[in-house]
């Protein structure tokens, strides 16, 4: 097998790191985190800030990506990403929609669309979190690339 068809074979089989990351802004960005963590499962990566002020945050999801969050920045004229809390909205990939689902809904977290089966074949759910950012999860992972 040629060294061209051995690459492009093995970059088929492994997708790349994820390269876009989701960001949002936060009014209790370590409130938020918490919540995050306990009800839908992300991994807390690291926290760069002090006291209640996070600069910067990555959470990670454990399938793989992630978003990246903060405070929000009420009296800095300068601030380069001026985020609204509250508007951002994700779609997460879970091999485990029933778990997240169960997860969430026993951390508190609002439910806003309960269990389902999309017409596309993908199991669903979406909720709330408190700063009013809309998660949907489920089981479709894309279209593969062609």
């Amino acid at each position: 097998m040629s060294t061209e068809a051995t690459e492009s074979t093995e970059s088929k089989a492994v997708p790349p790191a994820p390269q876009v990351w989701p960001s949002l802004r936060a009014k209790d960005a370590r409130a938020l985190i918490r919540f995050l963590v306990d009800a839908f499962g992300f991994e807390e990566t690291v926290v760069y800030g002090e006291g209640e002020l996070v600069e910067h945050a990555q959470l990670s999801w454990p399938e793989g990506g992630g978003i990246m969050l903060g405070s929000v920045r009420h009296t800095d004229a300068d601030d380069t990403w001026p985020l609204r809390p509250g508007t951002f909205g994700a779609y997460v990939v879970t091999t485990d929609p029933d778990a997240v689902f169960a997860r969430a809904r026993a951390a508190g977290a609002e439910i806003t669309t309960g269990l389902h089966e999309t017409d596309y074949g993908s199991r669903d759910f979406a909720a709330r979190d408190p700063e009013g950012n809309r998660w949907s999860f489920g089981t479709y992972p894309g279209e593969p690339r062609g």
